[in-house]
């Protein structure tokens, strides 16, 4: 798996996590225990760190940044779905961004929180805990989040990395 170094800042990644060897990690980014990182997913920690919690799933290419000076955090027990872009914000723990959402500089994602798939949150943009924020640019709607099916979501990806570390095997 590319795994650089970028000067002095290398990687961190926890014994338990699951990179995909088609996964590049670059520069000051942490990865927590039992997280996971996917095919064709980018994290590039060049100007400030990224950090991912524990039990989190970075899906197929998702690609995460950060800006001069915002760095980017997403919490424990997150879902990022496949293609988002994530650029100096912070993702609370549990939240759900879907697929292909785009989420900008200083936005803040609350705790159990949704961005709907294809929703792009602007810099500066706050989605409440428990909320959902979709459409473009998103919008904050009524939702009835449930907790327990997004705990249930990120721990579903848990099971699946450990899947993967015990039997992918690549054949060519």
């Amino acid at each position: 798996m590319p795994i650089y170094a970028l000067g002095d800042a290398e990687p961190e990644i926890h014994k338990t996590a699951y990179i995909h060897p088609d996964a590049v990690l670059i520069g000051n980014v942490k990865i927590g225990a039992e997280s996971s990182v996917w095919p064709h997913a980018v994290l590039r920690g060049d100007d400030e760190f990224i950090i991912v919690g524990e039990q989190t799933s970075i899906q197929d290419g998702t690609v995460i940044h950060v800006t001069g000076e915002t760095p980017t955090t997403v919490g424990s027990r997150c879902t990022v779905g496949h293609l988002v872009h994530l650029e100096g914000c912070v993702i609370n723990d549990g939240a759900l961004v879907g697929s292909s959402a785009v989420v900008l500089h200083r936005a803040v994602i609350g705790a159990a929180a949704l961005v709907a798939a294809g929703a792009v949150v602007l810099a500066d943009s706050v989605v409440p805990a428990r909320s959902l924020a979709a459409g473009v640019p998103a919008k904050i709607r009524e939702s009835r989040v449930d907790d327990a099916e997004l705990l249930a979501g990120a721990l579903g990806y848990v099971r699946r990395s450990r899947r993967y570390m015990a039997e992918l095997r690549r054949l060519t």
